[in-house]
């Protein structure tokens, strides 16, 4: 592979992994003890999904509600409180998803690499099971802005 593709994160989860490949990469992942090892399924992946995408939509309300606190419009009370509204449902399925993350053992961690190259990096640990998730930024943006929108249609109705 060319230089320009290698360690930048945006080409690692693009590669095409046979069957055979993957059974014999998860054969030299396998902890030395002999227990198999039990790779996390589309639902848990998804809580992880949830647990790094969650916080980054607090900080983007709370960003918007600070915007909104300086500003003059004459409706700023209603926005405030619609803000807070939104926080709070939004920390209730941080909560929610805390929650099911330690009832699965499953921990998640910020990689070093955070920043590089476009994307975010998580390291987690599922039962033993250890990889990495990432996420492109435009990606994460895209996923963020349609569930504030969500968010917004709850409290809207």
């Amino acid at each position: 592979m060319s230089k320009k593709l290698e360690g930048n994160g945006r080409w690692e989860s693009s590669r095409m992994m046979l069957p055979e490949h993957r059974e014999q990469y998860l054969q030299r992942r396998a902890p030395q003890d002999g227990k198999p090892v039990q790779v996390p399924v589309k639902e848990e992946l998804e809580l992880i999904r949830d647990f790094v995408l969650l916080p980054m939509m607090l900080d983007i309300v709370e960003k918007n509600r600070r915007d909104i606190e300086l500003s003059f419009y004459t409706m700023k009370t209603l926005f405030i409180k619609a803000s807070y509204t939104l926080m709070k449902l939004i920390e209730s399925d941080l909560t929610i998803v805390r929650k099911e993350l330690r009832d699965r053992n499953i921990r998640v961690f910020q990689d070093e690499l955070a920043s590089e190259g476009g994307a975010i990096h998580y390291r987690f640990v599922c039962r033993g099971y250890e990889d990495r998730f990432s996420m492109i930024r435009d990606a994460a943006r895209a996923e963020i802005s349609v569930r504030i929108a969500r968010y917004i249609a709850k409290v809207c109705s």
